[in-house]
């Protein structure tokens, strides 16, 4: 019998081992992120346990960061690290305990369907083959990584440019949160097809700026919400430093340079079984005029796609008491403009489960894509 081991040196791998001499008791434990105390990513690989029932338990998920997040969660499992699985997981409110029965020498387990640095660059290739597409380097991120924009335009519209609404979408700002990254690439196909009345019609009546990854290090690194400097992104936007967030100084630089009229900004939620938007309402900017652009975005959306609801949510925050160092909040009060978060689950979408895959990386392209028909109201 082929002797188990376990390995995560690979790109965004992170896990601890703490015994794993036997497939039917193998103890975990989850690693946080390498310059900060967040411990909720993980992503490893298992072999020599083909045939063999396995049980894994990762003994401090209670330490976690968002110990909610494992309630009805479930690990995904992959042996070619192309198609995942969701696996049968329970969490006790101490251990939680994840059962399979690998069919091959390597199994793949992670805490999202990864999406990985090499990924990354392939979308930004395959992006800027299009003549709509101007890839732009804005600067390196902490570890000398490149931080790229995507800028996509129609040359041949009949609007001035001055006319035109700029709109910005940005993802990624926490690394783990794979799902953001899946839904840009699910935006940017629809986007750059030339057969899509939507994607033509957008096109013509705006510019997009596209930030497809706000934190290659940390994804690299394995780290769920921060940088390399330990930094969290959203967390640095009201004042970024060129040492410790050079992310968020870049883009928020780019941004001055062309003006926001819309933005978008791609998350995953831990706890919550759903897809959901936050606005702008704590900032002291706001005004009925953009509670009334995101009520009917969030109208339009939910009209389109049945994967996108605004029943659970976080609630509203009261007047004046937003935290302007969030990029949503910091942006919609700089630029005066209506500006979202978009969250979609870790877990499922509760309103349309899927037992086998959960909410998914494909899942979260189809939500990419579907964005484009509130965004078409909105351009009106």
């Amino acid at each position: 019998m082929p002797q188990l081991s376990i390995s995560s040196q690979f790109d965004a791998g992170a896990i601890e081992v703490v015994r794993a001499d036997v497939a039917h008791d193998i103890q975990l434990r989850i690693r946080p992120d390498t310059a900060a105390e967040f411990a909720q990513w993980f992503y490893f690989c298992l072999q020599g346990a083909a045939g063999q029932a396995a049980t894994l338990r990762f003994m401090n998920a209670s330490e976690s960061a968002y110990p909610r997040g494992w309630e009805g969660y479930q690990v995904l499992a992959s042996e070619d690290r192309q198609h995942w699985r969701r696996i049968d997981t329970h969490y006790d409110g101490t251990v939680m305990t994840a059962r399979v029965t690998p069919q091959a020498n390597a199994i793949y387990f992670a805490y999202f369907e990864p999406y990985s640095y090499e990924q990354h660059l392939d979308l930004l290739a395959a992006a800027s083959a299009s003549p709509l597409v101007t890839l732009q380097r804005l600067g390196s991120t902490v570890q000398g990584r490149d931080m790229s924009l995507l800028r996509i335009a129609d040359p041949h519209t009949q609007l001035l440019e001055a006319e035109k609404k700029n709109v910005w979408l940005i993802a990624r700002q926490h690394p783990g949160e794979t799902m953001a990254e899946w839904f840009i690439e699910g935006f940017l196909e629809r986007l750059l097809d030339a057969d899509d009345s939507v994607s033509r019609t957008l096109l013509q009546r705006c510019n997009f700026y596209v930030v497809p990854h706000m934190n290659p290090d940390g994804a690299v690194l394995g780290n769920l919400r921060t940088n390399a400097a330990g930094a969290n992104l959203n967390r640095e936007w009201a004042a970024p430093s060129m040492e410790r967030s050079p992310e968020v100084a870049l883009v928020r630089q780019a941004m001055e340079s062309t003006g926001v009229d819309l933005c978008l900004d791609v998350h995953g939620d831990e706890a919550l079984p759903c897809n959901f938007v936050v606005g702008s309402e704590g900032t002291p900017g706001y005004t009925p005029r953009i509670a009334e652009l995101e009520d009917d975005f969030k109208t339009d959306w939910m009209r389109t796609c049945p994967d996108f609801q605004d029943t659970l949510n976080y609630g509203r925050v009261p007047a004046g008491q937003a935290n302007l160092s969030l990029a949503t909040n910091w942006i919609a009060q700089r630029f005066g403009c209506m500006a979202l978060t978009i969250e979609m689950p870790f877990k499922d979408n509760v309103n349309l489960p899927d037992p086998t895959t959960g909410w998914s990386g494909q899942r979260s392209k189809k939500l990419g894509a579907s964005v484009l028909q509130p965004l078409l109201q909105w351009s009106v």
